[in-house]
């Protein structure tokens, strides 16, 4: 049986949010953008389900990281929270409408939004806002779910003018001189806001983690 991802996001504390409808609107382009961008991955498109919880399905492991972080980043200082679930889908995949699909995949994402939740009403702020339930043997999706709380960390700490920076280095090519040009600011100041951020040591964990699924979906593919 074939094995999905399934991804389930929802917003933070969005009933705290004043211009909930704004929020949700630029949540439904960037949900579009990764349809579009990301089609060949895509089992079912990704779409709001709910007022502030969205899904989507898809056919590996490959650009997980990719599509969480886009969406991540792109709506700070709004918080979104993920699960992510690998395993198989029982019902005939609907391709327009996630929700109606179900199975394995599906649970364990419900499980890891659940999970995260917990995290939540357990401590004064949530320690993560990504975990991921795999096929994989259970200390390996711990290894990774304790950079996803690292990273969330260093995210955390993240100043109005540093994630300004961030935004517009990366659709900038993550060149900083581009980036300068584009903020109009000099090139020494894009360095320091970057540096100050962490991003880098944030950046080169998450591509680490996306390595490692690649290269798993690289292993399952010769196997089959």
């Amino acid at each position: 049986m074939n094995s999905y991802v399934a991804i389930i996001g929802d917003i933070v504390d969005s009933r705290k949010i004043e211009n909930r409808n704004a929020i949700q609107k630029k949540l439904k382009k960037l949900l579009d953008e990764i349809n579009q961008k990301y089609t060949l991955d895509i089992a079912a498109d990704f779409s709001i389900t709910l007022g502030d919880e969205f899904q989507g399905l898809l056919k590996n492991q490959k650009n997980i990281i990719d599509i969480v972080n886009y969406i991540q980043i792109n709506m700070l200082p709004i918080n979104i929270r993920f699960g992510i679930g690998v395993g198989s889908v029982y019902t005939d995949i609907n391709y327009k409408l996630s929700y109606e699909n179900d199975g394995p995949a599906y649970h364990k994402a419900r499980r890891m939004i659940e999970d995260l939740d917990s995290l939540k009403k357990q401590y004064s702020e949530a320690i993560s806002y990504v975990k991921i339930e795999s096929d994989c043997e259970n200390n390996v999706d711990m290894l990774v779910n304790s950079i996803f709380s690292l990273c969330t960390a260093i995210k955390s700490k993240w100043t109005d003018v540093q994630v300004e920076t961030i935004k517009a280095y990366i659709v900038n090519d993550e060149n900083q001189y581009k980036t300068a040009e584009y903020l109009n600011k000099g090139q020494p100041s894009i360095s320091k806001n970057l540096k100050k951020a962490e991003y880098y040591s944030y950046r080169n964990a998450l591509n680490e983690v996306a390595k490692y699924l690649r290269a798993k979906v690289e292993i399952d593919n010769v196997i089959i």
